[in-house]
């Protein structure tokens, strides 16, 4: 048995569709499932040349012998997830719980006007306005949409079987640790906790269920939209540094500033992190870029990891050091 968790440090964009991406392929997990608040959160992944964004389907979708879930406490754009499963070639393979939520064309509108989206800089994928029905117990649920009726299993029961069998999972989390309801920048948080426990709850994975938790960190800290970022760079700086990077739902340009070890040791203990990855190192230090051994990193970038796993008293087990999936090191044993 062995489930594995894996979730944001920062605010979101931290590189997890890359990272939960390779562990789909190389840890071959039996189920990749997903928890989080919903549509609001974009994955992009590069295989080849080919480039996916995705923002319902799991991002482990690329192993096609792995079955993809969707958790209970993630609410559903029905639109978007049958597309995604169209276009990824995922049909017969993705499933959700009956219990998701379903997000209607009244969360649409609700989100993209008011003072949500002025003020806290909401994605305007109607995420918050269904989380907000839900709590109120008036939200439709998966269970009563005729057209998701073949994609409805039991997700927790699924993976719980998968577990008692030795299979292993994989629980994918989404946006990051400061984003959550409950320990964010409150006001300018998302519709949710998103931490660890709350993506472990979302899927019904029970605390002594889970094994490893992995924590993704970008070499820098971007943010979207509005709220507190320490220290944060001028647009030119960023720029300047290789930093300007536009969200993937929103297309909105992201907010800089350099590697936060005070954020980075909350996240560490909010999430009870085992592991770390840091993605993006190759903007960090462009020379070692595509690298796949530590060893042939630079000095400086050695140094960097080891100070990250020294101040964060926890092992840096993955690097990405580019784009694509396969632009690893693994340091796991």
């Amino acid at each position: 048995m062995t489930s594995t968790v894996v979730v944001g440090g920062f605010f979101g964009d931290e590189g997890k569709g890359k990272i939960i991406s390779y562990l789909a392929m190389k840890d071959n997990p039996k189920i990749i499932v997903r928890g989080g608040a919903g549509p609001n959160a974009g994955h992009t992944i590069r295989d080849g040349d080919k480039i996916y964004k995705v923002r319902m389907l799991p991002s482990g979708f690329l192993n096609k012998n792995a079955k993809v879930m969707i958790g209970p406490g993630v609410v559903i754009n029905p639109a978007v997830l049958l597309k995604e499963i169209q276009d990824f070639d995922a049909s017969g393979r993705s499933f959700i719980d009956k219990h998701c939520g379903i997000i209607e064309e009244s969360h649409l509108t609700r989100d993209s006007k008011g003072e949500l989206k002025e003020k806290i800089g909401s994605t305007g994928s109607g995420t918050g306005p269904a989380n907000a029905d839900r709590a109120m117990r008036v939200l439709k649920l998966a269970k009563d949409i005729d057209s998701l009726s073949s994609l409805i299993v039991d997700v927790p029961a699924e993976i719980n079987s998968a577990l008692s069998l030795n299979q292993n999972v994989l629980v994918e989390g989404t946006q990051g640790t400061f984003l959550s309801l409950w320990h964010g920048t409150y006001p300018f948080v998302t519709s949710k906790d998103v931490t660890a426990s709350g993506i472990c709850a979302d899927v019904g994975l029970g605390p002594k269920k889970v094994d490893e938790v992995i924590v993704v960190f970008k070499s820098y800290v971007t943010r979207v939209g509005t709220g507190p970022l320490a220290n944060e760079l001028t647009l030119a700086e960023a720029e300047s540094k290789g930093w300007s990077e536009f969200g993937t739902v929103t297309g909105r340009q992201r907010r800089a500033a350099d590697f936060d070890f005070d954020l980075a040791r909350r996240a560490i203990m909010l999430n009870s992190a085992t592991q770390i990855s840091i993605t993006k190192l190759d903007v960090i230090f462009p020379d070692c870029a595509g690298k796949t051994s530590f060893e042939e990193l630079s000095k400086d970038a050695q140094s960097f990891i080891n100070n990250i796993e020294d101040k964060l008293n926890t092992p840096v087990t993955i690097i990405g050091t580019g784009p694509a999936v396969n632009e690893i090191i693994d340091r796991r044993k």
